[in-house]
């Protein structure tokens, strides 16, 4: 009797077989397709304004009407390397870093404001 509850426990009717391995491509497809979204939906853009940016604060001049990241709007009176002299109002000249201007301004636009 114990042969026969050893044999049915053992017996080769109930095991199960062995499920077939995915391909290893189909795995990894997911966390590819999400690497290249992010690339193109947050990195790309971030790179492409942090260029325009730079390019932007590497062509101020003297003269030029700007806007601070604190919303302060004035005309640049100097240029040094790091800080730049913005005049805000009639003889208010203040110091900013040059990396806290955030956009610059056509000309004329003071005046009209």
């Amino acid at each position: 009797m114990e042969s026969q509850v050893l044999d049915f426990i053992l017996s080769p009717a109930y095991a199960q077989t062995a499920a077939q391995q995915p391909n290893p491509l189909f795995q990894f497809a997911p966390l590819v397709v999400l690497i290249v979204l992010f690339y193109f939906m947050l990195i790309r853009p971030q790179m492409k304004r942090a260029k325009e940016t730079k390019s932007m604060l590497g062509a101020l001049a003297k003269g030029d009407e700007v806007v601070t990241a604190g919303g302060l709007a004035g005309k640049i009176a100097n240029l040094g390397e790091v800080y730049v002299s913005v005049e805000i109002a009639d003889n208010v000249v203040i110091k900013v870093q040059k990396g806290s201007i955030s956009s610059v301004l056509p000309k004329g636009t003071l005046k009209a404001l």
